[in-house]
């Protein structure tokens, strides 16, 4: 690990999930970054970005929350967001910003700072990219599984010249000695939010996924989004389910990092007993 005088600072926006549902996903997020060389700077006083709720209902709202996020970020450094979904309202309010006039001096009068047109907007798959080289070879040895990245990576129009997160998962953990296995719900939506408001619409689609994944043979499944995490373990009905893996967590395995069981039993399936007889926990 590097000595705390060689950590490059990065500012970092968590977001609600990865706060409070998936905070075993941020510890691990954190610890690899670390590793890596990179110091996370939590931004002060954070705010939601609205997620699907507040952008379906109130886009003005919905504007303004990711505004604030943007007009928190210090000047100088990128801005690393690992939620596809926060990442998705953050660059698009960004865009926004960006070309239209009026929606910038606002931004400028409301939170008493111009826009930071120079502020990149870093999503976690790109860092990671950009280190893969620092990825211990056979770490995860034996373990076959699925990356599921949810729909929300795939982004709307506007985010059509974005750069394509999808296959890193795979990359990756193939470096760190898994095996990734085919499969058709790499990028199906899981329901999102309306897993609240709409359980009965979401447990279909949920196990329909989960399923898929046991076809293939899968030990188990790895995420890229904390709420496709959170509805995959807590509206699959199947009575055979596979262990949900966030990326991060298993990442920090692969560096044989001492990982705290906590993380695990956060977990609605137990991954442990998987993971012992893959012979990948002490």
């Amino acid at each position: 690990m590097p000595d705390q005088q060689e950590l490059t600072d990065i500012s970092y926006f968590p977001g609600c999930s990865l706060a409070t549902s998936a905070k075993e996903s941020n510890q691990a997020l954190v610890r690899v970054c670390r590793n890596l060389g990179y110091r996370l700077v939590e931004l002060k006083d954070w705010n939601c970005c609205g997620s699907s709720s507040a952008h379906s209902i109130d886009s003005d709202l919905a504007f303004r929350l990711t505004s604030r996020t943007l007009s928190l970020a210090p000047e100088g450094m990128p801005l690393l967001v690992a939620c596809p979904s926060c990442m998705l309202n953050l660059r698009q309010t960004q865009i926004r910003l960006e070309t239209d006039a009026a929606a910038s001096d606002d931004f400028g009068q409301r939170w008493q700072r111009p826009v930071d047109g120079n502020l990149k907007i870093l999503h976690l798959f790109e860092l990671l990219d950009k280190e893969s080289d620092q990825f211990p070879d056979a770490a995860l040895s034996g373990l076959r599984f699925v990356p599921y990245y949810g729909c929300m990576l795939a982004g709307p129009p506007s985010l059509r010249n974005e750069k394509s997160y999808y296959g890193l998962m795979q990359k990756i953990l193939k470096r760190c000695g898994a095996e990734p296995l085919p499969w058709n719900e790499s990028a199906k939506c899981c329901g999102t939010f309306l897993s609240v408001s709409s359980p009965e619409v979401v447990e279909p689609m949920v196990n329909r996924i989960v399923q898929s994944a046991v076809d293939s043979g899968a030990d188990c499944i790895v995420t890229a989004c904390a709420m496709c995490h959170l509805n995959l373990e807590i509206r699959c009905t199947l009575d055979t389910k596979v262990p949900i893996f966030h990326f991060s967590e298993l990442l920090a395995l692969a560096f044989k990092f001492d990982v705290d069981r906590s993380w695990f039993s956060r977990h609605l399936i137990d991954p442990v007993p998987m993971l012992k007889k893959k012979g990948l926990w002490p």
